[in-house]
């Protein structure tokens, strides 16, 4: 019942999450211009964040399993070096439709938080150099704040450079 409570108040799969787990985060609720190129540069930008700070949320196929990667928006996502990451040999990014019904989210409002189906995650090493990062929060135009070592914990992310700049 208060999960329905929750989520009639506005909230997505990925902040009842945050919330049950008792973790602090700030919601950053911006409008999301459906003409932008980027929707993680869209972010940074409508929020005043440095884009080193905000991380999109991108899901790969490696080896045929579908794994999670959260990179910071100033750059892309080193495919390689995420396969590596997670033991396996070749990775792609994933099928659009099949990310989106695997986690539940719509593509550009993907959170690593709050999925469907939990995938095995990876969050880019760079993220500990902040004290907060924002990641989506499951839709377009929404977005949460919150410690690197709080994510990687939630998600039970392992840490790696799959980032590249």
């Amino acid at each position: 019942m208060a999960k329905k409570a929750k989520k009639q108040s506005g909230g997505t799969p990925a902040t009842v999450a945050l919330t049950e787990a008792g973790v602090p985060f700030t919601v950053h609720a911006y409008e999301h211009d459906p003409a932008h190129p980027s929707y993680g540069e869209e972010a940074a930008e409508a929020m005043g964040v440095s884009p080193e700070r905000v991380f999109k949320t991108l899901v790969a196929d490696v080896d045929g399993a579908l794994v999670v990667a959260v990179v910071p928006v100033a750059g892309s996502l080193d495919l390689k070096a995420l396969a590596t990451a997670v033991g396996g040999k070749r990775a792609a990014m994933a099928d659009p439709a099949a990310a989106e019904r695997t986690t539940g989210y719509v593509r550009g409002g993907i959170s690593p938080l709050g999925q469907r189906k939990r995938l095995r995650t990876v969050l880019d090493s760079s993220a500990s150099g902040h004290a907060t990062i924002c990641v989506s929060a499951g839709r377009r135009g929404l977005e949460v704040e919150l410690s690197p070592a709080d994510l990687a914990q939630l998600t039970e992310a392992v840490s790696a450079p799959v980032g590249r700049t």
